[in-house]
């Protein structure tokens, strides 16, 4: 087989609409617009969300909050999340990302106290609640901030 002799299976496409030849053609005169109108002129028609001077909708609604653009933003682990990690393991956030218990690092990472660990680790993030610490510690490991 060649490259010339390569051909689209039958069915799988469809020939554009030719406007404006002519009234035989179903899309002949107007091409489709109608008569006259906004919509029927070159360049025609209204923004996205124009209501036709109505106030619309998205003016109308309340605004609530505002995004603080000085805010830190951690990605969260759980005590819980460092159980998979063999005993002596320094949990970085780097190693966090790598075996996926991290999608991204934000800001930084936050251990969070949630569930049990039984496995000794030496677990560095930016920030750790208090229970994060004491169950990290009383495991027999360490919690550093970076």
């Amino acid at each position: 087989m060649k490259l010339h002799e390569l051909k689209a299976p039958a069915g799988s496409s469809k020939n554009r609409k030719r406007r404006g030849r002519g009234t035989a053609t179903g899309q002949g005169k107007t091409s489709g617009r109608g008569m006259n109108g906004q919509k029927s002129r070159s360049g025609g028609g209204v923004r996205l969300g124009f209501e036709g001077g109505q106030m619309p909708l998205y003016r109308r609604l309340p605004k609530r909050g505002f995004t603080n653009i000085f805010g830190t933003e951690y990605a969260v682990v759980n005590v819980k999340d460092l159980e998979r990690f063999e005993a002596g393991t320094e949990v970085t956030p780097e190693l966090l990302v790598e075996t996926g218990v991290v999608k991204k690092l934000l800001d930084g990472v936050k251990v969070l106290g949630d569930g049990e660990l039984t496995k000794s680790l030496t677990v560095k993030a930016a920030k750790f609640t208090k229970t994060a610490q004491e169950k990290i510690e009383k495991a027999g490991g360490k919690a550093e901030v970076i």
